[in-house]
């Protein structure tokens, strides 16, 4: 499976890419985004533990820096992640510019961060590696893509209520990325 578009969806966030290798087993979803939110800002939403509670997952353990372990417990109802932990390490790390994760159930991911200190405008690539079939292709496709809405939405200061959090985003987008196909 292959996407291309970056084209806007509701929601404000454009679709991501997807490319598989040849025999399907291995893929790669990428976003680009840009957030109107000063570089700093960004870094401590995708590189510390309280910034990541907000929008993607608890940190059971964060030890930041190449090599350093963290445990990951996503909090949403996303078929391949629920409460249970994905123990990994950090597998890259630049202070403000680079943080990537490799952890169970979710292959290798990360965020690659653009901006000035003085900008209040970050570019953020993100790049998500990992095994699975198609199906597992479009969970991916869905969940980071709601993720990502999740993290506008916590960057402008108004954090998700997991406790109201429903399917229904995701089912929407997982129909939107397999009409894509």
């Amino acid at each position: 499976m292959n996407t291309d578009s970056q084209a806007p969806v509701p929601g404000g966030v454009p679709y991501g890419t997807a490319r598989s290798s040849a025999d399907g087993a291995a893929h790669t979803v990428g976003f680009e985004l840009t957030f109107p939110h000063p570089l700093e800002s960004v870094w401590a939403a995708v590189a510390t533990p309280a910034g990541l509670r907000g929008w993607l997952a608890a940190a059971d353990r964060f030890e930041p820096g190449p090599g350093g372990a963290v445990t990951l417990r996503w909090r949403d109802g996303a078929p391949d992640g629920g409460p249970a932990p994905a123990p990994g390490r950090i597998t890259a790390w630049s202070r403000r510019r680079l943080a990537e994760y490799t952890v169970d159930a979710r292959g290798s991911f990360g965020f690659t961060l653009r901006g000035a200190l003085d900008d209040d405008r970050t570019r953020v690539r993100f790049r998500n590696d990992f095994t699975g079939d198609a199906e597992h292709l479009l969970d991916a496709l869905a969940d980071w893509h709601q993720h990502f809405e999740l993290l506008s939405e916590e960057l402008y200061g108004r954090p998700v209520d997991w406790a109201a959090w429903t399917p229904e985003r995701f089912a929407e987008l997982r129909a939107q990325y397999a009409a894509r196909v």
